[in-house]
């Protein structure tokens, strides 16, 4: 026996196939978002632990409201958006993330020397990092 779909049924399989489809990854999944925030986590840290280094509070203040800008632009509310830059477990991982990065550079994350020739290294280079930083 052949069963039809009603006009109703097919408009909820097809409004939940269209919604399914438009969802939005977590904004930790969303590389061009998540990436900047690891940046500039390293950048306030090595600010906070070096005595040479100074952060360029303007300029990353301007940053992280770019990134907001981003992510609204890619359909992310301000709830999603405040949800993740506050959420203690996201803050956990990307101090892991940063962390292994500096380890990647043969540095120490929990000796203030060895951030602060990250941050000199970072500002010379003009990375992302190194451009939120300043030297004294």
């Amino acid at each position: 026996m052949r069963m039809m779909m009603t006009a109703a049924a097919l408009s909820l399989v097809l409004s939940a196939a269209a919604s399914h489809a438009t969802a939005k990854p977590p904004l930790r999944d969303v590389a061009e978002i998540d990436n900047n925030m690891l940046w500039v986590a390293l950048a306030i840290e090595i600010s906070e632990k070096c005595d040479e280094i100074d952060a360029r509070t303007f300029k990353g203040l301007t940053f992280l409201n770019s990134l907001r800008n981003r992510a609204k632009a890619l359909g992310y509310s301000n709830a999603e958006i405040k949800a993740y830059v506050d959420s203690d477990t996201e803050e956990a991982r990307i101090r892991s993330i940063g962390e292994a990065y500096v380890k990647s550079k043969g540095l120490n994350p929990a000796q203030s020397a060895d951030l602060c020739s990250l941050g000199h290294a970072e500002i010379a280079a003009s990375s992302q990092i190194g451009v939120l930083l300043k030297a004294k």
